[in-house]
């Protein structure tokens, strides 16, 4: 760290100065909110601990990573380490310290905006990891924002704050000021409207699954392992539209203490938490757990029902008064002896759809404690995972099938003058690959009713599931998010092959894909009876007796893809049963189509020849074992082709990975001969049509140095129909006419 240390530089000084807004502070944020590393935190409602707004704009370093393999960004460097994040979190804070520190104002002058996951217990225990992490998103993501703007919401004082930064590329003042202005000056930005799936938000527990997992909690606790687990189930949808937009219309309706936005770059974090999870101010520490809630009532009446009850329920008593003696011990590690104190017991907060009970404990930092120590002490918050800590996260593990990543982790700021403010990710929603998922969960102590605890994540997922209605409701779009399957259309996300079956465990099936252009299959006799052949060959039982045709429409207006060109899948997987009632699996699934020539300036692919060669039987069909043709074709992306050229294990030429070749010499059709190919569909009317346009066809093995001896090489297959190949490792092949244009306008 040293010499990172020599090229970060340091902070001498902080400019600042008063800024006058004319507009609300979520629209000045906006403005900021498409730039990668803008972080905006925001205090909702009129609560003790909601007072200040802060934005960070325009970040001069970047801190990110997973587990222990970290990446520290500047203007100027980049380095990749390999360290603890707590350890390297310390170094940076240590290097930038502001000193003295009681010179510099309350919240924060400069400092960290981002966010802690909960995934960075297993850098601090050691821990089973059984569920998926299918999110491959940082564990920790902060900036250190050049210009912080901060608004005082009491006396409505804004300021704008600049580090005065020695880094070799860290802008001035002069320079940033100037930049920001011109920011404030322009035209207020238009969000575009923001909308989720047709099919809504989708949970990775059913009903009875989530219950079942309470009871087996309830199972650990009588068995004396813990004595409250906090259990969550992670509700996901497609996502469309401006994240920004979904967090101001969040902010407009519920506004919460600890609101937040980050622009993360390839991915979004909306939070809307009302729970602190730890506040630094110089040697003072403070964290608010929260235990406890009941939703608000339809009427007056039925509210204030709802808050006796929850006031007087000796259930959510126990649950807070546990947590609390937890985080007791955890910030006492920590402070000084004696100074841990519960400033406050068991006050009801009222939300937008909840009520909620919530304790204060206090301490002050030990002599050579940091705020970093204070982090390790505590995280993750114990509200949020139970008690013992330990074994419930072990526990938690075991029963959620997904990685939580940020959810029940931190987000805030820490400072570089000894002053943090971290909430729990609670309420809280990630944006990344055109998604949006968010959980929700509750503590699970003996008593529990596993309804009710259902129905509480229910009620505290509500804020953000109401938010997609109205004119943000979920929206059709085209896609495949319908298949039909063995008889009838269901959701993409719930059709699914059972793991005991050999369609899954073996791949023991086939498939075709259908081009459809406007609603109307091409060449879907050819299709079925290569279909029929293969299950003949791979299945038991007769070949379905089904009206392709239809069910192909029925797939192709549910998703709304009649007036496009669609690529249709018909897939078949083996059931374990080999006598009837059989249980193999059919499927028909519709996705929009793209040619491949679409948006590209040359009229044709270019080959690599594969290095390993293919020889095996079920090449004659296409079965969905299908990973050595989708390796070959990663393979020659990466190596800047469009195609992998497939050879025989003679070294003779076979096909490509999506297509079959067809060589033309003078008035000679030339099919490369192979001992297991399958037979394209594509291919054979190409071949026809050929033969009745006065081509010889003529089938032989063929070398990889014949393609440069041809008058043009061709590629066929369903989707793309013919398309001519330009080059081969490099070299340029013949330059085609214009035949595979006749062919095509005919085929069409």
């Amino acid at each position: 760290m040293d010499e990172i240390r020599a090229c970060l530089g340091r902070i001498d000084g902080v400019f600042s100065e008063s800024l006058t807004l004319h507009e609300p502070f979520i629209s000045l944020a906006a403005r900021f909110a498409h730039l990668p590393g803008t972080t905006v935190l925001m205090s909702g409602g009129d609560l003790d601990c909601a007072r200040r707004h802060i934005l960070g704009v325009y970040p001069w370093l970047t801190l990110f990573g997973r587990g222990r393999s970290l990446t520290l960004q500047t203007a100027e460097t980049e380095f990749d380490l390999t360290a603890d994040p707590f350890d390297v979190l310390r170094e940076i804070l240590s290097a930038f310290r502001l000193a003295p520190p009681e010179r510099y104002p309350l919240p924060l002058c400069a400092g960290l905006l981002g966010y802690l996951s909960y995934e960075l217990k297993d850098v601090l225990e050691r821990l089973p990891r059984t569920s998926l992490d299918d999110l491959s998103l940082p564990h920790l993501y902060f900036t250190a924002p050049a210009i912080l703007v901060i608004q005082d919401k009491i006396n409505k004082d804004t300021r704008i704050y600049i580090p005065r930064v020695t880094e070799n590329g860290f802008p001035g003042e002069k320079a940033l000021l100037e930049q920001f202005h011109r920011a404030l000056d322009a035209p207020a930005p238009v969000l575009s409207p923001f909308a989720g799936d047709p099919s809504g938000f989708q949970s990775n527990f059913t009903r009875p699954l989530y219950m079942d997992a309470i009871r087996r909690i309830r199972e650990y606790i009588a068995a004396g392992d813990v004595y409250q687990v906090n259990l969550s189930q992670r509700f996901q949808m497609g996502f469309s539209g401006d994240p920004f937009h979904l967090f101001q219309t969040l902010y407009k309706e519920n506004p919460a203490p600890f609101f937040a936005f980050i622009q993360a770059g390839d991915h979004q974090i909306v939070s809307t938490s009302p729970e602190r999870f730890l506040l630094q101010e110089d040697r003072q520490v403070e964290t608010r757990p929260i235990k406890g809630t009941r939703p608000r009532g339809d009427t007056p009446e039925a509210d204030v029902t709802n808050a006796l009850a929850l006031c007087r329920s000796r259930k959510d008593d126990a649950e807070l008064s546990m947590i609390v003696d937890l985080l007791r011990n955890d910030i006492g590690k920590v402070c000084k002896a004696g100074s841990v104190q519960v400033a406050e017991h068991k006050r009801l907060e009222a939300y937008q759809n909840v009520y909620h009970l919530v304790s204060r404990v206090v301490g002050i930092l030990d002599r050579g404690k940091s705020g970093v120590d204070l982090i390790r002490a505590a995280f993750p918050g114990g509200s949020i995972t139970g008690c013992p800590k330990i074994r419930s996260m072990e526990i938690i593990d075991e029963l959620e099938t997904r990685r939580r990543h940020l959810y029940t982790g931190s987000i805030g700021y820490i400072s570089f003058h000894d002053t943090m403010d971290l909430s729990i990710a609670i309420r809280t929603a990630a944006v990344t690959g055109g998604q949006i998922l968010f959980s929700v969960g509750g503590g699970i102590v003996y008593d529990s009713d596993p309804a009710d605890e259902y129905e509480e994540t229910l009620h505290k997922g509500k804020t953000l599931m109401a938010v997609f209605a109205g004119e943000n409701r979920p929206k059709a779009k085209a896609g495949d998010e319908w298949v039909w399957m063995n008889g009838g259309l269901t959701p993409k996300g719930e059709a699914a092959v059972p793991i005991s079956h050999p369609g899954f465990q073996y791949g023991q099936g086939f498939f075709e894909t259908i081009r459809v252009v406007s609603g109307i299959p091409r060449f879907i006799d050819e299709h079925i009876a290569r279909f029929n052949r293969a299950w003949r060959r791979f299945l038991p039982g007769e070949v379905p007796d089904l009206s392709w045709a239809e069910i192909i429409r029925q797939v192709i207006d549910k998703n709304r893809l009649t007036d496009q060109v669609a690529a249709v899948k018909i897939l078949a997987a083996g059931g374990d049963r080999t006598h009837s009632p059989l249980n193999h699996f059919l499927m028909v699934t519709a996705r929009p189509y793209s040619h491949r020539l679409e948006g590209r300036t040359e009229n044709g692919l270019g080959l690599l020849t594969y290095p390993h060669p293919r020889r095996t039987p079920l090449a004659d069909h296409k079965t969905l074992n299908y990973l050595y043709y989708v390796q070959a074709g990663k393979w020659a992306r990466e190596k800047g082709g469009d195609e992998a050229l497939i050879l025989n294990p003679d070294g003779t030429v076979s096909e490509t990975n999506t297509a079959n070749l067809i060589l033309i010499c003078g008035h000679s059709a030339e099919i490369p001969e192979s001992d297991h190919v399958l037979p394209g569909v594509m291919q054979s009317v190409v071949v026809q049509w050929l033969s009745r346009n006065g081509y010889s066809i003529r089938r032989r093995p063929i070398s990889p140095k014949t393609l440069f001896l041809a008058d043009q090489v061709l590629l066929t297959n369903s989707l793309m129909g013919v398309v001519p190949a330009l080059h081969l490792d490099d070299r340029k092949l013949a330059s085609p006419s214009d035949l595979w244009k006749r062919i095509n306008e005919e085929m069409n």
